[in-house]
């Protein structure tokens, strides 16, 4: 007679842990400060998890997490932060096959879709990381002046970025708008798409485990109508990507982003797959120009 253990179950009668995602700022796993979450399903219905709910306040916090990252960001060399982003895109590849079963269940895709579009992911975040010091060479210029001096234009980061994430592509999307404000030395604070936030939540834990310093990226999850207004209006942004914003919210977000004379970036129609160009990393750099006397 075989023996049994007392721990021999059957599979099927395992009952799977449920996950209560949290909110990440400052290089933290916080919960909300309201104690709210909510339930995150798959396309066809299926309950996922929890997510944190976010409030005004976590906002705050998050505005105040990436203020504080920017000079150590800013301040690093266009090398370094390049490195630093690549060494994220290697975690992401030995997690290819966990962002790939929350890529599926939470847009609806195939198995070999869903691969295709993490696989994507991963490339599109190496390309950008390939840009950081590469771009200044690119826009920057040593402009003619009719006297003795040295005139330089060269691109400097905007600052701290408000992002709204795609709703229609969970990871895909997502890095497509944040990897080149990160390559450019911003920092940002990045609202989750509503209804597919888990990938994006599942990425912090990657930032978490690389090389980027805390607060750099700061990942909120939650309703983008009740967070929107706040991100726009906070003195302490100095530019928001419009991204996810559903179109008829746009206006009413541009018009709170004017009151602190915020860059906005409006994306038109925009198809995740295709191959990007300069425009986002250019959406979030400031020229300044640079003068020295000839000789000195």
């Amino acid at each position: 007679m075989s023996e049994q253990h007392p721990g021999d179950h059957a599979t099927s009668s395992r009952l799977e842990v449920r996950k209560t995602y949290k909110l990440y700022i400052g290089g933290a796993f916080p919960r909300s400060e309201s104690g709210r979450s909510y339930p995150v399903s798959s396309s066809r219905g299926k309950l996922l998890a929890h997510a944190a709910q976010a409030s005004r306040k976590d906002v705050r916090d998050a505005v105040r997490a990436a203020r504080s990252a920017l000079p150590g960001w800013s301040g690093a060399t266009a090398y370094n932060r390049g490195q630093v982003l690549y060494r994220v895109a290697e975690l992401l590849e030995g997690r290819r096959a966990q962002f790939s079963d929350e890529v599926a269940a939470a847009e609806g895709l195939s198995a070999p879709k869903a691969r295709a579009a993490v696989d994507a992911a991963i490339d599109r975040w190496v390309h950008y990381a390939g840009w950081t010091d590469k771009f200044a060479q690119v826009t920057g210029a040593t402009d003619p002046v009719a006297g003795p001096y040295f005139t330089f234009s060269l691109p400097e980061p905007t600052g701290v970025v408000g992002v709204l994430a795609p709703q229609d592509s969970s990871l895909l999307g997502l890095v497509s708008v944040v990897a080149p404000v990160l390559a450019t030395g911003n920092t940002a604070v990045v609202i989750a798409s509503q209804d597919r936030p888990l990938p994006a939540v599942s990425l912090t834990e990657v930032l978490a485990t690389s090389d980027v310093p805390g607060g750099v990226l700061n990942l909120l999850s939650g309703f983008t109508a009740e967070l929107a207004p706040w991100l726009a209006a906070h003195r302490d942004v100095n530019a928001l990507d419009l991204t996810g914003a559903a179109p008829a919210a746009r206006a009413d977000l541009r018009a709170a982003a004017a009151e602190t004379v915020k860059r906005v970036y409006v994306p038109r129609a925009t198809d995740w797959s295709a191959a990007p160009d300069l425009s986002r990393l250019r959406a979030f750099t400031e020229v300044k120009t640079v003068w020295h006397p000839i000789g000195v």
